[in-house]
């Protein structure tokens, strides 16, 4: 069944469907994006969870039957997915500018914007402790992973090399500036994975998004990492006793992209052109603490519509949380991946 849109004169399949991360990012997406596109158009927006990477998608537009119309991606995903030909490029002079008129290639932080991705949102993987297992002394850098003596128990650690290599070079002191460059040398990776195999045997590892906190809860682990925003839902809108370490904090981007040969390419466009304005970026932090992409939208950050606190400490990028971030490499990780990934497996089954 198709559905004409008057205002536009498009047609289009009544149904759009959107590859996310599930979760509360996901609430915070139908809060922001789906549900006011679905009144402004008639759209129905349909949801698919994954968990990252873009093996799925390589896979599909091989075989020319994409199923997903918009796909959200971490910026190394869409860095290498548009790399291989999987995307379609989005122009920067498609996007609706700032409300002042700043056209948006000014107004989205630098990174933000790709040849065929456009930003959402900045997170932060951080780590984050059960507030109950630790009665004298609490974590308080990242150095403290790594530290069983003082911080005894399990570990909640993504079953990726991805932020615990960086912080592993960081627990020797490693300046932020040059891990990526020691990270590229088999130094660096051999006292990065020395670091963890001091507490391998103390790790659980996890894939969904929605793990580390339920661990925590659940005592099962007393330290995690995972993304600040899935933290941040535990604790102020279940009431869970987790805190979260901003330091050494790995800064990244959600990006929407439109895969090549996606059923309704045009509105499709039109749904990312809708969900990255400045309103709906804004929106969404209300919701998730997650930084908007854009400027404008970051200064219209204020209070969080369940609870009425003040989103902007929660952010990862309120300058005290910023001071001693990581910006993720995404070049390094595009770059690297696969070997990196290898390197990891062999670790992992040693």
């Amino acid at each position: 069944m198709l559905l004409c849109l008057a205002m536009s004169g498009i047609c289009a399949a009544e149904t759009l469907t959107v590859l996310t991360w599930g979760g509360a990012y996901e609430r915070s997406q139908t809060k922001a994006y789906f549900e006011p596109f679905t009144a402004l158009t008639g759209i129905e927006i349909r949801t698919e969870q994954y968990n990252g990477g873009i093996d799925e998608l390589q896979q599909q537009v091989k075989n020319d039957n994409v199923a997903w119309d918009v796909i959200d991606l971490v910026k190394s995903d869409s860095i290498r997915a548009c790399d291989r030909g999987l995307l379609k490029p989005i122009d920067d002079d498609e996007l609706p500018p700032a409300p002042d008129g700043t056209p948006a290639r000014a107004d989205f932080y630098p990174g933000a914007l790709t040849r065929c991705a456009v930003g959402e949102v900045i997170y932060a993987t951080v780590l984050a402790f059960d507030a109950r297992a630790f009665s004298v002394h609490k974590p308080t850098k990242v150095s403290d992973l790594f530290d069983l003596e003082r911080f005894p128990g399990k570990r909640a650690l993504q079953r990726e090399p991805i932020a615990i290599l960086e912080w592993a070079l960081r627990s020797y002191d490693v300046p932020v500036e040059e891990i990526y460059n020691l990270l590229s040398t088999d130094r660096g990776l051999d006292l990065a994975f020395r670091r963890l195999d001091a507490i391998k045997d103390w790790i659980i590892w996890w894939e969904d998004g929605a793990t580390p906190a339920r661990l925590l809860a659940e005592g099962e682990v007393v330290m995690a990492s995972g993304y600040n925003g899935r933290f941040f839902d535990a604790a102020v809108n279940d009431g869970l006793p987790i805190q979260t370490l901003w330091d050494a904090q790995l800064y990244d981007y959600s990006l929407l992209a439109i895969p090549r040969g996606a059923p309704n390419t045009d509105l499709a466009r039109r749904f990312v052109r809708f969900a990255t304005s400045t309103r709906q970026l804004a929106e969404q932090a209300r919701y998730i603490s997650y930084g908007p992409a854009r400027e404008s939208a970051s200064a219209q950050v204020w209070k969080h519509a369940a609870t009425g606190i003040d989103m902007r400490p929660h952010l990862p990028t309120y300058p005290p949380n910023f001071e001693r971030a990581i910006r993720k490499d995404h070049e390094w990780y595009a770059r690297t991946g696969d070997r990196l990934q290898e390197r990891f497996a062999s670790w992992l089954e040693e």
